[in-house]
Parts: structure tokens; sequence; C-alpha cells
């Protein structure tokens, strides 16, 4: 596949989701930039905003199988990867594979489930596989984990980890949609044709199969990069480590998601080669949930969105 025929392929694919996604525009196109880079994401949003509906739509559309996990504090790490049950007619035990097995997992509310099982959730999406009872098993080809969390309710949760927080890609946050979309919504409801009912009496076609989305993830590399452009992203990723509000800074995968995430951008922007624009556009979303400020900023009202500005305005952009 060459980059002409995957940005076609992307344009049509978008206007597909927005048949049932109304708005959140940014979110969709940063949620496929995940799923070309073979990534996982974090959805930040107030319950309401469509982040369950955008995860199964995608599933819907690039034509591959979809779980939800609803995660609570007494899930247990065999509930997400499968368990080993007793077979009576072959004397053995079978693998009976959980719902992590799918391409598109949906793991809801990620820090209402201790730590035990969240660590069992980012091992499969590290490693891409399930080890049970010393037997591996490789999970599909197109596995991605969309992660959600609820920004203004943490009582009775268990924060992620830094280091788990950094098996995401980016964060993405969708927001309240604006009054015209709101009213949209409303108008749909009352016509009988709310986006979950459009998704669940078939109102949108699969478009792609995990062997397309293969040639997608493959037709990146056609995305030229100057090398004056990874300087740039390198220097912006140790900057973080550097900049006098930042506690703990971003690490070298920040480095590798920025440039994947950049080169991701710059194709569905309908271009062959990467700007800084791009890495402007993307930081943000790929170090925001990297970051750790330190208590004096915090006190002081210092936002992570803030201190990532202060970076990007103190780095030199390359000519």
């Amino acid at each position: 596949m060459n980059l002409e025929q995957m940005q076609q392929a992307l344009t049509v694919v978008r206007a597909e989701i927005h048949q049932v996604v109304i708005g959140q525009e940014e979110a969709v196109d940063r949620a496929l930039i995940a799923i070309l880079c073979g990534q996982h994401a974090l959805l930040e949003g107030v319950p309401g905003v469509a982040k369950t509906l955008l995860a199964r739509t995608l599933a819907v559309v690039l034509g591959g199988s979809f779980q939800r996990i609803q995660f609570t504090p007494d899930l247990m790490p065999a509930d997400i990867t499968g368990t080993s049950i007793f077979n009576l007619q072959k004397n053995e035990f079978t693998f009976a594979p959980g719902p992590i097995f799918a391409d598109y997992v949906l793991a809801d509310e990620i820090n209402r489930a201790p730590a035990k099982t969240q660590s069992a959730l980012l091992e499969a999406m590290q490693e891409r596989q399930v080890t049970m009872d010393r037997e591996t098993y490789k999970l599909p080809a197109g596995f991605t984990v969309f992660a959600t969390q609820n920004p203004i309710e943490f009582e009775g949760t268990y924060p992620l980890a830094e280091a788990q927080k950094d098996r995401f890609m980016m964060k993405i946050r969708m927001p309240l949609p604006g009054r015209d979309t709101e009213l949209e919504l409303a108008r749909r409801m009352l016509a009988g044709d709310a986006p979950e009912k459009r998704l669940a009496e078939g109102g949108v076609r699969a478009l792609l199969s995990g062997e397309w989305l293969g040639a997608l993830r493959g037709a990146l590399a056609q995305v030229r990069m100057r090398e004056e452009l990874v300087g740039y992203v390198l220097d912006v990723v140790r900057r973080t480590r550097q900049e006098e509000s930042v506690l703990v800074g971003a690490g070298p995968r920040a480095t590798q998601s920025l440039l994947a995430a950049a080169r991701a951008n710059a194709a569905m922007s309908m271009r062959d080669f990467v700007t800084p624009d791009d890495v402007k556009l993307m930081a943000p979303a790929v170090l925001e949930h990297r970051l750790i400020l330190r208590p004096e900023f915090e006190v002081e009202g210092l936002t992570v969105e803030e201190a990532v500005k202060r970076v990007l305005a103190s780095v030199p952009v390359p000519a």
C-alpha cells in the first residue's frame, strides 16, 4: 500500500466513524494514530462524552473484535487474562481465554482496580502475550487497549503508577461537547437515531480488516522525517527532565512515542513529511501523563499542560 492509498482509506474511515461519534474530531484522530502506531491510549473525560462509544465504533469500522472490561476493586487478574479449566472429557486442563483476547479492548475506569489487576493488563499490553501454566498465548496482531479514567472522581480509586502510565503512548482528552454538538445529539435522540442505537443496529460498516490494518501501519514508513526533526523531538523530551517545575520528566519511551505520533499525524494530515507543527501538536498528548510536577509549583496552581508549553517554548525549532 502506498501513502496515497493509506490516506484515502483513513479519510473514508474517519467519515464512517463520525456517523456515530458526533464531534470529538481530535479524539477520533488521536485514537486512530494510536492504532496506526500499534500502541495503546488513555481516554480521559467525564461520563457521557462517548469514550466507550468511540472504542466500540473503532472496532466495528476497522473490522476487529471488541471487548469491554469494567474495572472494579474485586476484579482479579484471571478475570482479564483467562484461566485454566479442567476438561472432564479429555482429563486435562484447557485454557479459557479472557476478554483481553480481542483486537480492541476497553479497560473502563482502569484506576478502580487494585495494582495486581492493573499489572496483569499492563504486562499483556507490553508483551502482547499471556502466560498461563507455563504456556504462552499470543494476543491478536491488532491488539489495542483504550483505558478510560474519570478526571473528577478519585474516591475509591487506585491511581496508575508512573511506570505504568508510560506504557500508554498518549492520553486523549475528551471534553464536553459544545452547544451545537449537544443540540445535534438531542435532536438525534428525539428522532430515534441516537448514536448508540445507530451503532447497535448496524449503522456503520466494517471498512477494513486485520490485513488492511497491517498495510496501513506499514505505509507509515513512507512518511519522511528530517534528521533535524528527530533531534528536535529528542531535545523536547530531554528538556522535560530539566524543566524547573517538573520533578520527574519523560523517559526514552516518550521519545519513541512522540516520533511515531508525529509521523502518524503527518499521514493523517495528508502529507508525506513531518513538520515541527506535527511534533508540537502531539507533544501534549504524549508527554502530559508522563510528567510529575514539583509540589511547590502545584501549590502555585501550575498545571502539567502549562509545564509542557514551557518546555516547547524553550526548545529551538529547527529551520
